[in-house]
């Protein structure tokens, strides 16, 4: 048997770098800043700016951390000052009684019972996909899955397919990341949200606009609930009620969520499509083994979640590219108090980073860590619970609520590509991953595009 394929990665050094350098690497990618004990210890401490830093690699101190003493560990104001405009108060962001009640509420209308109720929703996105890639040679597939995950997520979301309203949508959110959603200086230095607000103005004025848009679609869905075939994601949260008290969700509340999924379910599920897509273009033989089941069972034949158990192969290639390229590189928690976690003393203000770029690459956890094998996740029915040290969506309570929303859209929309094409990558130059608000190709290649007979 041939060796696996490994992807290339940011280069990995012998020992800290000096501060000048970290900052000039970290501006660039935040994935290329790690020495090679990180990922071989469970925690390693540094000193940045005066700041105490802790990294943590054992499994089970993540998720006291992110889930048995959450409310000691808050969000850095940098992430919510960047944060806050595209998403409110809504689950990304919400701490405490808000977060829980939030998530008690929404919790119902993201099980995979209700997820299946949208995937006729993204057969449609992957129909859209084949649709833009038809005569097409070669295809810039990273663009093309952006915009298959925007028109996916419209669709799931607010039942709103390809037009003018859905073009000035994705417009706004993407001028807003390439723009003012860009961190800065001042957020790093700002010590509350509201800081240097003189610099805010292109943030603020994003955010009025952007949730008066998302408010318009949800105030004529209450007002005149136009006819349609299938449910969708607003449907759904528009008739939660909580079983025991009735309690439903505020109109901020809705607005919010609403803004939150539709960047969290249309950039991050992109970064996975497209980097799923890279391994299997360089990996033919896996590509040869996933096309055989997704031809077994044609995509459009699927009509519910249960039909996706017919394709496993497919499902561990993006389990796999998750755990390569995770969406979020870095979770990054400041201490609200004090603490004693794996017989560290963690004092009020220290910045504690759970990188799950680390975690999925860690010595200790895996074999041939660096090395693509979707094999590893055979057997798995939920790995982000089964297995410690994958935490590709978050862990504990606070895991990602999306997660079925995401995996069931990408199974769905590369499913329809692969029963088509046979995809490679002719180009020679390497494409690096970059850590910045997710994890992203260094240039985005074109991909070769052969019609299956």
């Amino acid at each position: 048997m041939k060796p696996p394929f490994v992807p290339p990665a940011p280069r990995v050094y012998a020992k800290d770098l000096a501060l000048w350098q970290l900052l000039w690497n970290a501006a660039r990618s935040n994935l290329a800043i790690w020495p090679d004990y990180a990922f071989d210890v469970l925690v390693a401490r540094n000193t940045v700016f005066g700041i105490d830093t802790v990294l943590l690699n054992d499994p089970e101190v993540a998720r006291h951390v992110l889930g048995g003493n959450s409310a000691n560990y808050r969000r850095p104001v940098a992430v919510r000052r960047v944060a806050r405009p595209l998403g409110g108060a809504g689950l990304f962001l919400a701490e405490g009684d808000a977060w829980r009640r939030q998530r008690r509420l929404l919790a119902p209308a993201f099980t995979p019972s209700r997820i299946g109720l949208l995937v006729p929703h993204f057969a449609d996105a992957g129909r859209h996909l084949l649709r833009a890639l038809q005569g097409r040679p070669r295809a810039n597939l990273s663009r093309a899955f952006q915009h298959t995950a925007l028109e996916a997520v419209l669709r799931a979301l607010f039942s709103m397919p390809n037009n003018d309203a859905r073009e000035r949508l994705s417009r706004l959110v993407r001028d807003y990341i390439e723009g003012p959603g860009r961190p800065n200086l001042l957020d790093g230095f700002a010590k509350r949200e509201d800081a240097f607000a003189f610099a805010s103005g292109r943030r603020e004025r994003f955010r009025a606009r952007w949730f008066t848009a998302i408010e318009d679609i949800i105030d004529e869905r209450r007002q005149k609930a136009p006819k349609r075939e299938r449910l969708d994601l607003l449907d759904l949260m528009l008739g939660l009620a909580d079983a025991d008290t009735g309690e439903t969700l505020e109109p901020a509340e809705i607005r919010d969520q609403c803004a939150t999924m539709f960047f969290a379910g249309s950039e991050t599920t992109a970064r996975l499509m497209f980097w799923a897509a890279y391994l299997l273009a360089q990996d033919q033989d896996e590509q040869a083994r996933v096309r055989a089941e997704v031809l077994a069972f044609h995509p459009d034949k699927v009509s519910g979640i249960d039909a996706l158990q017919n394709w496993p192969r497919l499902r561990n290639v993006l389990l796999e590219a998750l755990r390569l390229y995770p969406p979020l590189p870095h979770l990054i928690r400041d201490a609200v108090g004090p603490d004693l976690i794996a017989g560290e003393t963690i004092a009020a203000g220290t910045q504690v980073w759970i990188s799950p770029w680390v975690l999925h690459r860690h010595r200790r956890f895996w074999n041939d860590p660096t090395a693509f094998m979707p094999d590893r996740f055979a057997g798995k029915a939920a790995p982000w619970i089964q297995m410690p040290a994958y935490i590709p969506f978050g862990a504990g309570p606070r895991i990602c609520i999306g997660l079925s929303f995401a995996l069931t859209e990408a199974q769905v929309v590369l499913a329809s590509l692969l029963a088509r094409y046979r995809i490679g990558l002719p180009d020679a130059r390497v494409v690096m991953p970059l850590g910045r608000a997710t994890t992203e190709p260094s240039y985005e290649p074109e991909f070769e595009l052969d019609v299956l007979q």
